[in-house]
């Protein structure tokens, strides 16, 4: 009962949460500004509720540094110290993971140690709708970050978070996640290491494919009791703000499936508008392409 209470009591305080955030993304929206963060009170993801306002106004302020150009959604938000996600409750995986990098973000500080970290659920959900561990034992896929562990090494304490499993969805291992999907990971922490600012969306897409009958169909594998589903397809979307401050995008999908080596990352660059259509989403939504320099 006392479990089902606490559950009770992060549920509510994340759906106030959420709530707060719609108010000021509609406030944002209505001042073209980032606004002022002003509360006192707060739970955020890892479920530590605070009233200690200087810890509260610079979670906000760091928030609001990563959302800067705009939230895609504000379905089931839940903001980490580097990265912020939309959650998508039926398929157990992220709708979006927003991240915002630096130079000084991607250091390599010798004290962090990957191994160390382990894969936990976001209790910040009932449990209902949570994926677990046990759901990816033995399913033949990876744990597949979308905030990159690799770019949050500067602490341990934010590469754990990236471990979360609201920041994973089921890939394909070999070919993929340890590869295509890690090279064009290693990209992005080369172009943060020197531009100004780089901010990455990352998330799932479930795209149709012909069938045998000549019909479009949207299949996937679901694994695990609560039935996490696999993703066919994964984009990347790349906002690079150099150190004259010219901005350029760059977006990515990617078949969740084998890559072959030879083929380079420069083939699987997408028009925004694709996945915006396919996702049902609309990214970055503060810079119109008119404002970059160079697009893909």
């Amino acid at each position: 009962m006392f479990s089902r209470h606490i559950t009770a009591a992060v549920g509510i305080s994340s759906f106030c949460l959420g709530i707060w955030i719609d108010r000021k993304y509609r406030e944002l929206n209505a001042s073209h500004r980032i606004p002022g963060f002003k509360i006192f009170d707060a739970v955020y993801a890892d479920g530590i509720v605070t009233n200690n306002q200087e810890l509260i106004i610079n979670n906000e302020q760091r928030i609001s540094q990563i959302m800067k150009y705009g939230f895609p959604s504000l379905d089931n938000v839940r903001s980490y110290k580097n990265f912020v996600l939309s959650y998508d409750q039926r398929n157990r995986i992220p709708h979006w993971v927003l991240e915002h990098l630096t130079p000084e973000s991607v250091e390599y500080n010798p004290n962090v140690d990957r191994a160390s970290c382990d894969f936990y659920e976001d209790k910040s959900f009932h449990e209902f709708y949570r994926a677990t561990n046990k759901d990816y034992k033995n399913s033949g896929f990876d744990r597949g970050h979308l905030a990159a562990a690799g770019n949050h090494k500067s602490s341990q304490e934010l590469i754990k978070q990236t471990f979360v499993l609201s920041n994973i969805a089921p890939q394909v291992g070999k070919g993929f996640n340890r590869d295509a999907w890690n090279n064009l990971e290693k990209y992005v922490r080369k172009k943060a290491k020197h531009n100004k600012n780089v901010y990455i969306c990352s998330g799932p897409l479930f795209l149709p494919k012909k069938g045998d009958d000549g019909k479009l169909w949207i299949k996937y594998q679901v694994i695990g009791d609560n039935h996490v589903a696999v993703p066919t397809h994964f984009y990347k979307i790349i906002v690079t703000e150099s150190t004259e401050s010219k901005f350029y995008l760059e977006c990515y999908l990617m078949p969740n499936q084998v890559i072959p080596d030879d083929i380079p990352l420069k083939d699987f660059q997408m028009p925004l508008e694709v996945i915006e259509r396919a996702s049902g989403l609309q990214f970055f939504k503060r810079l119109t392409l008119d404002k970059f320099i160079q697009l893909n």
